[in-house]
């Protein structure tokens, strides 16, 4: 076991950044006014569970298709950049085609636990402890829970102003995540490409 305060802290940032559900607060606030019921709990555990598994499986799944976490880090950087670009700029980019529903589809499914966040507890793989990501995805998922439980009124102290300003920043902070892991996990590719270029020549 190897817990750190700061991998745990670094994780729940990146997470928390992707997840967004602060900033998906007008989206849930709609789903409500058409008349769909929010089960927090279902929605939390749900999401919570789906990624879990793939933090766990993530890793032998791309090993199936001959991927490695760095490449797949690279790749998900890419992801982050795009989503950060969405949330500092305030335009769509990625399409999010899934079926209206409430707690399952589309909350639990692909709003929380969804590409981005897929893409990010893979990602982390790379350069965090097993242990710690799941304590932030814990700790993200609780978050989730109590914002689900009191949407109208964390809506009304931030109000749309507050919102904005949020998915301004986390935006920024995704945008310098993502470099970061990109440049990281290039790193790690060009080391391991060098033994093998040496071996060539």
């Amino acid at each position: 076991m190897h817990f750190s305060f700061i991998e745990i802290v670094s994780a729940f940032m990146v997470l928390f950044a992707v997840i967004d559900i602060i900033g998906s607060i007008p989206i849930l606030v709609d789903l409500k006014k058409k008349g769909g019921e929010i089960k927090a709990l279902k929605a939390s555990l749900v999401a919570l569970a789906v990624l879990i598994g793939f933090t766990f499986l993530g890793e032998k799944l791309l090993g199936l298709f001959g991927v490695d976490i760095s490449s797949f880090a690279i790749a998900g950087s890419f992801i982050l950049f795009i989503m950060g670009v969405e949330m500092a700029l305030g335009i769509d980019i990625i399409k999010y085609d899934g079926p209206s529903g409430v707690s399952i589809v589309p909350i639990a499914f692909p709003l929380v636990a969804g590409a981005g966040s897929f893409t990010s507890v893979v990602a982390l793989r790379a350069e965090y402890a097993l242990e710690n990501i799941i304590i932030a995805l814990v700790l993200n998922l609780f978050i989730v829970y109590l914002v689900l439980r009191s949407t109208s009124i964390v809506e009304r102290f931030l109000g749309e102003g507050g919102i904005h300003v949020l998915r301004k920043v986390f935006g920024i902070i995704l945008l310098a995540i993502s470099v970061k892991l990109f440049m990281t996990n290039v790193a790690v590719s060009i080391k391991t490409l060098i033994p093998m270029i040496k071996d060539v020549l």
